[in-house]
């Protein structure tokens, strides 16, 4: 084959060749955007070999009728590299200290230590729906089953910090204070695994508040265990702490687990307090009218009412909330009571005609759920963040996600120890 038929960067160009990433699958992908955004560090060599196969797989199923060579390939590598930084969360240029993001959902952990100077190095989750997402905003794809040999090898060396949001599952605890063996099967199994080969300086992981009391204390009381005694890390009392308190009017409770590596020495760390930040629902709410989709019909209202009455002759405090403007939001969840409980009134709407399949008509009380960017901002999500994927799934995911404000607090704490140490 001659000169003129083989692929370069000017077929790429003049070709406007369009990179879908979903076209191929496999981990290969996520190698490639993984090494976009390392290579000028050493953590690329994990992912370079994956990363060249990724872009001949495109060439091929894009010209298949042309031959790709070695040099394409990087030449192509090189133009990507170029591309891939407009983005809208692009990680620093000097960063600090490195951390990796496990059970990543849409970034709230890596969103709030790229603000602190750190660099991601390696992303894994398992939605498609939130990879969508994640993409759209960091440029990259996240790997995929943590709990896969095959993924776990892409892990690079020589990250500071591993984050994860993993998961609360019960342990089958054989010994009296339940150890490494004992996780086997759960999520939390893999991310001790992961801290046992890897051995970061420092370990921060967020679950929700019933961890404490779950299986009766004995969930967390077998997670401390190992780190402390199985993996050699010094874990403070783990402290739950507030959304509401760092600067988002939400009402979140999430408990927070720290750990710093034996052999740094710290011996103590001071969980961040409160912020003096006061804020209501008025913070984030919309400030051009919303799409009457948001609006319930009155055959909806009237079913949440009955089945809040239902719930109150029976004594129980179960049922829909309307939140008052200069009130905080109750936690944003998945599932339909997250938006149940997080209704508003909005009287500026003038059209009622449905763009939507609803039973009834739309309300005239003003009664609407929050919009996904509302739900956002609850999260201490920034306005360019990019909602790329339903509302069905962007509520999802929001709810599902951490609150940034809270995660940042804690995590400038781990970094102030680890840069004193």
């Amino acid at each position: 084959m001659s000169q003129k038929e083989k692929i370069s960067i000017k077929n790429f160009e003049e070709k406007k060749f369009k990179i879908t990433l979903s076209e191929l699958g496999h981990d290969t992908e996520a190698s490639f955007t993984h090494y976009l955004h390392n290579h000028k560090n050493g953590v690329s060599q994990f992912y370079k070999n994956d990363a060249l196969k990724h872009v001949k797989s495109l060439f091929k199923y894009k010209f298949p009728e042309k031959n790709v060579s070695n040099e394409a390939a990087e030449e192509a590598l090189q133009y990507l590299i170029f591309q891939q930084e407009n983005v809208p969360f692009p990680a620093p240029k000097k960063p600090d200290f490195k951390f990796i993001d496990l059970f990543a959902g849409i970034g709230g952990f890596r969103l709030a230590l790229q603000n602190l100077k750190g660099k991601c190095i390696f992303t894994s989750e398992w939605d498609k729906y939130s990879k969508q997402t994640y993409q759209a905003n960091f440029g990259e794809i996240p790997f995929g089953d943590i709990t896969k040999k095959s993924t776990k090898n892409y892990i690079p060396d020589g990250f500071d910090i591993l984050c994860a949001g993993f998961p609360c599952q019960a342990f089958s605890i054989a010994g009296k204070r339940g150890g490494f063996e004992d996780t086997r099967g759960t999520l939390f199994f893999d991310v001790a695994e992961i801290i046992k080969e890897k051995k970061p300086k420092a370990i921060f992981l967020e679950n929700v508040k019933g961890l404490r009391s779950h299986d009766k204390g004995k969930t967390l009381a077998t997670i401390l265990n190992v780190l402390r005694e199985d993996l050699g890390y010094f874990i403070p009392e783990p402290k739950i702490l507030n959304a509401k308190e760092f600067g988002v009017p939400q009402n979140r409770e999430r408990i927070f687990i720290v750990g710093f590596r034996n052999d740094l020495k710290i011996t103590e760390f001071e969980y961040p307090k409160p912020t003096k930040k006061k804020t209501s629902v008025n913070d984030i709410l919309e400030s051009e009218i919303v799409s009457v989709k948001y609006y319930l019909s009155e055959t909806y209202i009237k079913t949440l009412r009955n089945h809040k009455a239902r719930h109150a002759d029976k004594g129980n405090g179960f049922g829909y909330e309307i939140i008052s403007n200069d009130g905080i939001a109750n936690a944003v969840v998945c599932g339909g009571m997250g938006r149940e409980r997080n209704l508003l009134y909005d009287f500026r709407l003038k059209d009622f005609t449905p763009v939507t399949n609803i039973k009834g008509k739309v309300n005239r009380e003003g009664i609407r759920k929050m919009t996904p960017r509302e739900w956002a901002r609850l999260q201490g999500f920034p306005d360019n963040y990019k909602i790329v994927v339903s509302d069905a799934q962007a509520y999802k995911q929001f709810g599902n996600s951490v609150a940034v404000p809270a995660i940042q607090a804690t995590a400038k704490k781990i970094i102030e120890k680890l840069k004193n140490s």
